[in-house]
């Protein structure tokens, strides 16, 4: 276990302090640092010109700056993203990759251009039909155009090999990331909702080759520990982010372990990995054609439901709880079919409202006592 506490505590200064894994990869390297906002950037290109991804998922801060651009029921999420760029938090980045899978992201790829000057802006459009030809080439044509933008922030040429040889990389991180999620539900008694959550998270800030080799050290060392009969329950969290840290510590304190997850800022990440082809840019677009049950994602068959159904009865969870960001329409839209699906299957669901910025989490405490008693805790 005292190598366990070591990996946890490494990982935790990461995620506590990730101003200083940036600075700290600059000195290292010289090299550049760029932020990649939610929920799907090619990191790949950017890992291929030797610069460090972070991931912009906000965080906890007072908002008093954001009200100039955001109104009061929009994403949390980006309201502190917004906060952060305004403060000049990421004044240490090279540029931003900005999605726009919402209408806030919409919002924040052209605010971004005002709130956060120094830093450059550099945008993606995903198609929404991404698994026909043209749906293909058009995701080539803007994962090329954030290779030329790259090239052109660091001065050096980005080639073929070099992507090809991260893309390779990032297929291991993911692999050795679905292995821990499985793992990791194996070991409930040492694998805490906050500690799984945070070793997901810790992969935002560090080189994706080097955290796949602390990965690998922690399911190595989860192996050679005893299993316990597990006298809680299980669940699987669905949504955008499970977030901050004192909700997930509401679930530890009514014995609830996370089974697995369909959360956009954890496994929906590495759950789908770059096929092999001759191109690069063709590996990165089909993995973005094969990416499915995610609100972000244009999903007409809406198999997410099942999809979580079916995650129950593999790990043999005893409800699903539904992590809804609040303000988050596209998740909101997904929820009805996702909320008659699981109760027509019989399985407990939990709807539980998230605002990034909650400052206290009594009223989702009782809410989780409420679900954990109904379970037969």
């Amino acid at each position: 276990m005292d190598k366990l506490t070591g990996l946890f505590n490494e990982i935790n200064s990461i995620v506590s302090h990730p101003a200083d894994a940036v600075k700290k990869f600059k000195a290292e390297t010289g090299n550049h640092v760029i932020g990649c906002l939610p929920v799907y950037t090619p990191e790949e290109v950017v890992h291929a010109a030797g610069c460090l991804p972070i991931g912009l998922w906000g965080g906890q801060t007072k908002l008093t700056k954001t009200n100039k651009y955001f109104p009061a029921f929009a994403c949390s999420i980006m309201q502190s993203v917004m906060e952060f760029a305004l403060n000049g938090v990421y004044n240490e980045l090279a540029a931003a990759i900005i999605p726009a899978p919402c209408d806030t992201l919409k919002s924040v790829g052209q605010d971004w251009l005002t709130a956060a000057p120094k830093v450059k802006a550099i945008h993606i459009v995903h198609p929404q039909m991404s698994a026909i030809p043209a749906g293909i080439q058009y995701t080539k044509s803007e994962i090329i155009h954030i290779k030329n933008e790259i090239e052109e922030i660091t001065g050096k040429k980005i080639t073929d090999e070099s992507i090809h040889a991260s893309i390779d990389i990032y297929n291991k991180f993911r692999k050795t990331m679905r292995e821990f999620a499985q793992v990791a539900a194996e070991y409930p008694h040492i694998i805490t909702p906050g500690i799984r959550h945070m070793i997901m998270k810790g992969s935002y800030f560090t080189e994706k080759g080097r955290y796949t080799s602390i990965v690998k050290e922690i399911i190595a060392e989860l192996r050679k520990q005893n299993k316990v009969n597990w006298a809680g329950k299980k669940v699987i969290l669905t949504g955008i982010m499970a977030e901050p840290s004192s909700l997930l510590d509401l679930f530890n304190d009514y014995k609830i372990s996370v089974a697995g997850d369909d959360l956009a800022h954890e496994s929906r990440q590495f759950r789908t990995d770059a096929p092999d082809a001759k191109c690069p840019y063709e590996r990165l677009a089909r993995m973005w054609a094969s990416m499915d049950n995610c609100s972000l994602i244009y999903d007409p068959a809406k198999k997410r439901g099942q999809m979580l159904i079916d995650m129950v009865k593999k790990t043999g969870a005893d409800g699903i709880v539904m992590c809804m960001m609040k303000f988050c329409d596209p998740e909101e839209f997904d929820y009805p079919i996702i909320k008659k699906e699981v109760e027509a299957a019989k399985i407990p669901l939990l709807y539980l409202e998230i605002d990034q910025q909650m400052q206290s989490v009594e009223q989702v405490r009782t809410r989780i006592q409420g679900f954990s008693e109904s379970l037969g805790q």
